[in-house]
């Protein structure tokens, strides 16, 4: 491995002077590990009978960069990422999830209204205990009653759909 140490500090201004000529200014701490991975691959597929390693690395590392390049475009133009301003004008389709609402409420049947209300605060819109006893001006010991008995009503009843 020390030896491939020395290789890659001995080529690593080739590199940099490769990827400077392609004009890459993006990622180009990526090109470099690829230009890097190239040199190994070059150093073990190296023939000394056919020619100088130095001009064999350099179109061996220059292709694999080319190569790279050639992928990323080809992924970039694949994939779509619409600007940010698109995301704002997305109207939401379903805005108040009527059928998650109205699926909830099939097993709230057994609880008490506060429970319902802890139910659909928790599990629709993503309340914290904290934020439910605002929102209904109540105390934390109330919100958490109210999840108590929903949760204990709601395991009795689960039991009963199982047995």
């Amino acid at each position: 491995m020390d030896n491939f140490d020395q290789l890659a500090k001995q080529f690593e201004p080739m590199i940099h002077k490769i990827i400077q000529t392609l004009h890459i200014y993006k990622n180009q701490k990526d090109y470099f590990h690829v230009g890097l991975v190239a040199l190994w691959e070059a150093a073990e597929a190296f023939n000394p009978v056919k020619g100088d390693f130095s001009n064999y690395a350099y179109s061996y590392i220059k292709g694999q960069i080319l190569n790279e390049m050639n992928r990323s475009i080809k992924r970039e133009e694949r994939s779509v990422y619409p600007k940010e301003d698109y995301w704002e004008t997305v109207v939401d389709q379903n805005p108040g999830n009527p059928l998650e609402v109205e699926f909830l409420l099939s097993y709230c049947d057994t609880l008490t209204e506060k429970e319902t209300k802890w139910v659909i605060y928790t599990c629709v819109n993503f309340l914290s205990i904290k934020e439910i006893a605002e929102r209904e001006q109540v105390s934390l010991s109330a919100v958490k009653q109210w999840r108590s008995g929903a949760k204990r009503k709601l395991k009795e009843q689960l039991l009963e759909i199982v047995e």
